[in-house]
């Protein structure tokens, strides 16, 4: 395998790119200074102090960043895609208080990534921090190493929306042909690859035409979830469980002894939710003031996913019925199978295809935030053949090769479900594995060497109990990861998880070792350190 040089090729792209871009001056550039103007000169120069040149168009506002945020953790959509750990770790108890403390662990993690986004705004969210957390000669390892295994969580990530997102159309199907037609793997990666396409190509057009949709999203989103809500309750005001059920009735069905430990399992559904909480960092040199509307936009989302998804699984556990009816749906998805069981099938039918919508909107800004690593990571030079993936289209202003690339090798971990849905689960169990093992290593250095310079946005004296808080049970919740969900484990129900996870780990390692450390220094900024860094507000934030 052949490499670039360091830095040639991705500079000279970055900087035709730059002349590009500082070539056509929008007409806000002709008036006087404003507001936005002066929240896009922040974000540049922020980013420039961190020693990069600005190469993407600053559109994304406080609102669209917010909605963006809140479409990576796409709670209605994923939860009933998810909501089966739960159900099998213990029915009603088990989904609730799993809720309650995963969530919170969830939570402390993205407050402290929104802490250290805001010290330092760029695509390479936590990745690239740690050039500037951790001594200086552990940077190239450290940053090699988080910068891969965030890589292969992302695309998992993805991949497992796309996967979701089709499975969900499908059992709609399903559910309108009353549970006749039964989805096949075929059938499942024929329309996931159609839907990537469809995602890949949207995120084809300029920031600013992502931006006006991103706007809509949470609008879209928080309408379907009120009313499946509302139906829900409505139609079921006369057989409901009380909430003395949905906190104490606890019947677990995986197998695990002793059975409180299967409760362990109802976390990963929370785990799963909020586990991209970074995905916003990483529009940071898109977003106006990134400083302040990332770190907000995280915190923000992050903690309206916890309260309204306690209250979503509050409303689904009191209307749900008897819970092993969900767990055996012919379906496949337990939340489908409930909503048919409580509203009939019609309901049923919408309320699924909205599920399927906001899985469509998790994975479009999912590709964005995606491909804005595989920029970010090429233009350090860390990727193979980064001078290709670096390339920023002149039309949209984007990183076409990225999202094009990042979208194939969504497709390629998905055709794993052809050969076994055992394979292709244990990827999709990596994604947060690897995700959490990247976003721990920059928080543990914060705490560790505190060399952090405060950003505008910081969690004050409480900072390093959230930080504490969310390393310890991350990790935790990381190893629970490669347990099975269910015994007595067979190889169809094994998780592989833990294999696939030290592959990627010991492929990362020895990559270093042969090739990486002869050319990889670490993020490729102007300045070594950039320690001096200064951070500019806007008027009016």
């Amino acid at each position: 395998m052949s490499f670039s040089p360091p830095n040639k090729s991705a500079d000279a792209t970055i900087q035709i790119t730059e002349m590009t871009r500082q070539s056509t001056p929008s007409s806000g550039e002709a008036a006087a200074s404003t507001p936005s103007t002066s929240s896009i000169e922040s974000g540049d120069k922020a980013l420039e102090a961190l020693g990069y040149t600005p190469v993407f168009k600053r559109e994304f506002t406080r609102w669209s960043s917010f909605s963006f945020a809140m479409s990576i953790s796409g709670v209605y959509g994923t939860l009933m895609s998810t909501w089966i750990y739960g159900l099998q770790a213990g029915g009603a108890a088990a989904i609730m208080w799993s809720w309650i403390i995963g969530g919170a662990g969830g939570w402390a993690l993205a407050y402290s990534i929104a802490e250290i986004a805001s010290a330092y705004p760029s695509s390479g969210a936590m990745y690239f921090t740690l050039k500037f957390l951790a001594p200086e000669e552990q940077v190239p390892f450290l940053c090699w190493i988080a910068g891969y295994l965030n890589l292969v969580g992302t695309v998992a990530g993805g991949a497992s929306t796309e996967y979701a997102a089709s499975q969900m159309l499908l059992a709609a199907v399903s559910i309108t042909s009353n549970f006749s037609y039964v989805p096949t793997p075929t059938h499942v990666v024929g329309v996931m690859i159609g839907l990537t396409i469809i995602h890949a190509t949207i995120n084809t057009l300029p920031t600013a035409w992502l931006n006006r949709l991103t706007s809509g999203y949470v609008v879209f989103h928080m309408s379907v979830l009120l009313g499946a809500c509302v139906t829900l309750l409505v139609q079921k005001r006369h057989d409901m469980h009380d909430l003395k059920y949905a906190f104490t009735d606890f019947q677990p069905s995986s197998g695990w002894s002793p059975p409180g430990f299967a409760f362990l399992f109802g976390c990963l559904t929370p785990a799963w939710i909020m586990t991209g909480c970074d995905g916003t960092a990483r529009i940071a040199e898109e977003a106006k003031n990134p400083q302040m509307v990332v770190p907000r936009a995280i915190a923000n989302a992050t903690t309206f996913t916890y309260v309204i998804g306690f209250f979503f699984n509050l409303v689904l556990v009191v209307c749900m019925g008897d819970p092993k009816d969900l767990i055996n749906s012919p379906s496949g998805q337990p939340v489908a199978q409930l909503f048919f069981n409580g509203m009939g099938r019609a309901p049923a039918i919408v309320f699924t295809l909205c599920g399927f919508g906001v899985m469509n909107l998790v994975a479009i800004p999912g590709i964005q935030a995606g491909s804005r690593t595989i920029f970010a990571l090429s233009r350090d030079n860390l990727l193979p053949f980064s001078h290709i993936w670096v390339r920023i289209s002149k039309r949209s202003q984007t990183p076409l090769i990225a999202v094009w690339t990042y979208a194939v090798l969504e497709i390629i971990i998905n055709l794993l479900d052809l050969a076994s849905i055992t394979a292709i689960g244990a990827v999709f169990n990596v994604c947060a594995v690897a995700l959490n093992v990247s976003y721990v290593i920059p928080i543990i250095c914060k705490m560790v060497y505190g060399r952090m310079q405060k950003g505008p946005w910081h969690m004050g004296k409480y900072s390093i109990w959230v930080n504490a808080f969310a390393v310890a049970w991350n990790t935790f919740m990381a190893v629970i990861f490669f347990f099975p969900t269910r015994l007595p484990v067979t190889p169809e129900n094994m998780n592989y998880a833990i294999v696939v996870f030290f592959f990627v780990l010991i492929f990362a390692v020895g990559f270093w070792y042969t090739h990486g450390r002869h050319y990889y220094t670490g993020p490729l900024t102007h300045s070594p350190r950039a320690t001096d860094m200064s951070v500019i507000m806007p008027e009016g934030v």
